[in-house]
């Protein structure tokens, strides 16, 4: 029998693995922080970055492979390129902070009214 494929979810400081066919949860590894969490994958790597940091999960478990906090860099959003890896997930984060950074101008202009 062919193996399911999965599909992984990156939402609030949360990386989820789910069953493509029937949706079922598999797994879910919080991560740092309650924000946009960008996910690519790479063979054998899941990688997941947000609140600044990335991390390296085993996509069968989610198990942590490796973090690293990316200290001097901020908490800004990270995008995550790899040699196989698609660039979807790049246009997708290049999506968000478009959104937040209208929500930001949005804000300071009320605030100077």
């Amino acid at each position: 029998m062919p193996q399911s494929k999965v599909i992984y979810l990156g939402i609030k400081g949360t990386v989820i693995a789910m069953d493509a066919a029937t949706g079922q949860r598999l797994w879910a590894t919080n991560l740092t922080g309650s924000d946009f969490v960008n996910v690519v994958l790479d063979g054998d790597n899941l990688y997941a970055a947000t609140h600044g940091e990335i991390f390296c999960l085993d996509p069968k478990t989610g198990d942590g492979r490796w973090h690293d906090g990316l200290k001097g860099f901020g908490y800004g959003l990270v995008g995550i390129a790899t040699e196989n890896a698609s660039s979807a997930a790049l246009l997708a984060l290049m999506e968000e902070k478009r959104r937040r950074d209208a929500a930001a101008a949005q804000s300071r202009a009320a605030a100077t009214q």
